[in-house]
Formats: structure tokens, sequence, C-alpha cells
């Protein structure tokens, strides 16, 4: 995430006062799709400090916003290398841009080019205007399935310590030593993760409600049912029962709650809100759940 290049104002080929003038933020990859994207023209790149996020990401963030562009264009003295008040932002920056502001500080017209960098050239080769199909947004089975990975990496990093703790509980719990009572509740986490950050992503349209919070509980009470067959629950007693349908559904519900940063369709405002609605129920059902299952084990 510190993979960046410095912001500032970048040409492309050999632009003259006339050329255009595009904006990216100053993530490394974002750049490097879009510098590729204008191979052998000429134009302008206004790249913005978005502290090494994209372009989207960004936007929610703030960081790709209505201070940093009149800034950077001030910054870059961008008005005394064009002659064309316009520059073009990708469609995705628009949340955290307020195109009126920008024109009332730097005298500048905002416009929107495309959604993606790939079509660029046709944007430009078409007079500068976007055709619908440029800014129809579509987020596929595949276009979310290259997202897991992300996902998954970064549920590794919290997960770690706590299948530590887990195998800790279920060595101390286990009495007569079982390699499966041992990975039992190890199991039963990971088939959570993976719950959260690849069923609730592929399944993601159909899933019920608009909340990733309940999507992912759902898909998180699913692989609770689950693994109470493949683990034989019919033999558990009633704490450790009610702690797997309240532990393994928050921790998908989470972790689900966690991909609206790779997805399109939300809103910095949605976000928000459905953190202060979800977290408080999903933090109740972990340490309710937590309690029960040290009194399951131990009981």
């Amino acid at each position: 995430m510190s993979y960046l290049v410095p912001p500032g104002l970048y040409a492309v080929g050999d632009p003259g006062p006339a050329d255009p003038v595009l904006v990216t933020a100053n993530y490394r990859m974002s750049y490097d799709i879009v510098r590729q994207s204008l191979a052998g023209r000429n134009v302008w790149l206004l790249v913005l400090e978005t502290c090494g996020i994209n372009v989207w990401c960004a936007a929610g963030k703030g960081t790709f916003g209505t201070d940093e562009l009149v800034g950077r264009i001030a910054a870059t003295r961008l008005g005394d290398v064009v002659s064309r008040r316009e520059i073009f932002l990708p469609i995705l920056g628009a949340a955290g841009v307020a195109a009126h502001e920008v024109r009332t500080r730097s005298g500048f017209t905002v416009r929107y080019a495309t959604l993606r960098a790939a079509d660029i050239p046709a944007f430009l080769d078409n007079g500068m205007t976007a055709t619908p199909a440029m800014g129809e947004l579509t987020f596929t089975v595949m276009e979310r399935l290259v997202l897991i990975p992300v996902e998954l990496v970064a549920a590794a990093r919290v997960s770690a310590p706590v299948v530590l703790v887990l195998l800790l509980g279920g060595w101390r719990g286990a009495g007569e030593f079982s390699l499966f009572r041992l990975l039992e509740p190890v199991l039963a986490y990971l088939g959570s993760v993976l719950a959260g950050c690849v069923v609730t992503p592929l399944l993601l349209p159909w899933l019920p409600t608009r909340s990733f919070a309940v999507k992912g509980g759902v898909a998180g009470l699913a692989w609770a049912a689950v693994w109470f067959w493949l683990a034989g629950g019919e033999w558990w007693n009633a704490s450790t029962t009610a702690a797997s349908f309240l532990l393994l559904p928050a921790v998908a519900a989470f972790l689900a709650l966690n991909f609206t940063g790779s997805t399109p369709f939300t809103s910095r405002s949605g976000v928000k809100k459905e953190m202060r609605l979800a977290l408080p129920v999903m933090v109740t059902a972990l340490l309710v759940g937590s309690i029960l299952l040290v009194m399951g084990r131990f009981s």
C-alpha cells in the first residue's frame, strides 16, 4: 500500500497548452494503468496525493477530493501550463469532488471521462465525449472473483492470532487428546472466514438485502448450519450450539462488511450508517458467543 508515485503534473508524450488534462490518484497501479492507456498520445496527467490509495477508495476517504484537487492545480501552476480551463476526472472519483467548488476556487471546469482507463483512448478519439458504455458499471462474478484474494490476505492478518487462541483453547478443553477436537474451533472459524470473504462476494447479487453485513451474516448462518451437521452438532450441549450460531455469522458479517471497500456499489455515508447499525450487533454476538463457547467447552 506504500507503492506510490509523487503527486504533480506529468507529461505523457509531448503535450502542448491545448492538450487535455486528465486526473488520477498516486497509487502506482492506477498511475501505470492510466499512463499505459495513453501511450502514443500527448496528454497532461495531474496526479493527486491520495496516500497511495486508488481513485474509488480515495474518493470515499476524502483524499481524492475537492481540496486536494484545487490545491494540486495551484501547486503545479496548471493555469500557466495549459490554455484550456477544463480537467477530466475518472467517474469513480466523483464521490469526493464538488465540481462547482473546483470551478469557483480554481477557474477550471470539471468534466468526467470514463469508468475504466481502457476506455480513455476511445474517449479521446470521440472528441472527449463519453458514450453510455463508457459510464456503464459492471460487477460480474469474474470481476468480484479477482478481488477475493485481496480480502483473504487482509483476513489472514487478523486470523493468525485468532487461530492460535482457538488452538490453545481446543487443547486446554480437549481432555483426552483428539486431533479433530483440537482443530474443531479452527475449522469452524476458517469456514466463517471463507463465508465472508469468498461466498459473500460470489453470491453478492443473490444474498438478501442491500446490507453487506446482513449478506455476510446470512452466509455465515448457512455455514453454521453446515458446520453443525458436519461436526455432529446433535451431540453438542446448548451453550456450544448457541455459541456457534452467534460467532460464525458475526465473523462472516464483519468480513463481508470489509468488502464495501472493493465494490463500487456503496457510498461513504452508506458505509458509515451500516457500520453504526451493524457493529454493535456483531460485538454483542461475539461477546455473548464467546462466553457461551467457554461455558460449553468446559461444562
